[in-house]
C-alpha cells in the first residue's frame, strides 16, 4: 500500500518543462522571418493522418490554442492539399491509408515539403513491422523533416517548422 501512494504522489519525470511566452515569441519571430522570406507572408499545412493513436494531432492542434497562436506567425491549417505547402503526416502509414496519403501528395502543388511528426510518422513506432503498417512516411513520398517523440510538444513541432524554413530558404 505505502509503494503504490508513493507512486500516486511522486512528481511525474516524463513530462517536459512548458514553453515560456518568451520562448514562444523567439521561436515565432524567426518563423514570420522565414515564412515571409521563403513564402511571402504565409504559411500553409495540411495535416494527414496516415493511422496514429491521435497524441501527435492533438499537440498539433494546441499550435492553435490561444498560448501559441501560431496563426500570428503566418502559420495556417488548411484543408486541401491544393492550397498546402507543407503536409504534415502523423501516424504510421497503414496498407489502408497509403493510396489515400500518396493522392494527397500528389494533389499539392509544387515546390512541397513533407513534416513527419512524430515516432509512428518517423519510422513506423511501436507498429513498424506489424502486418498492417508498411512504415514511417518515407515508404511512400520524400520526407523532408522528421521531428521525433511520443508525441514531440507543440515547442518542438515549431522548431522543426523552423529548421524546415531554414533549409528551404537555403535551397532557393
Amino acid at each position: 500500500m505505502v509503494n503504490a501512494l508513493t507512486c500516486l504522489l511522486k512528481k511525474k519525470v516524463t513530462e517536459e518543462k512548458p514553453a515560456t511566452d518568451e520562448e514562444v515569441e523567439v521561436i515565432g519571430r524567426e518563423m514570420k522571418t522565414a515564412i515571409d522570406a521563403v513564402f511571402g507572408q504565409s504559411l500553409a499545412i495540411r495535416e494527414l493522418d496516415t493511422g496514429s493513436d491521435n497524441a501527435a494531432e492533438i499537440e498539433i492542434n494546441n499550435l492553435n490554442n490561444p498560448f501559441y497562436d501560431v496563426e500570428r506567425f503566418g502559420i495556417t491549417f488548411v484543408a486541401s492539399p491544393r492550397h498546402a505547402d507543407v503536409l504534415m503526416v502523423t501516424g504510421a502509414v497503414t496498407h489502408n491509408m497509403a493510396i489515400a496519403a500518396r493522392k494527397t501528395y500528389d494533389a499539392m502543388p509544387s515546390p512541397k515539403f513533407v513534416v513527419a511528426v512524430g515516432d509512428d510518422a518517423c519510422d513506423g513506432g511501436i507498429f513498424s513491422g506489424t502486418y498492417a503498417v508498411l512504415g514511417g512516411a518515407d515508404k511512400i513520398f520524400p520526407v523532408d523533416l522528421k521531428i521525433p517523440g511520443n508525441p514531440p510538444t507543440p515547442t518542438q513541432i515549431l522548431t522543426g517548422l523552423l529548421a524546415l524554413m531554414r533549409m528551404a530558404g537555403k535551397k532557393r
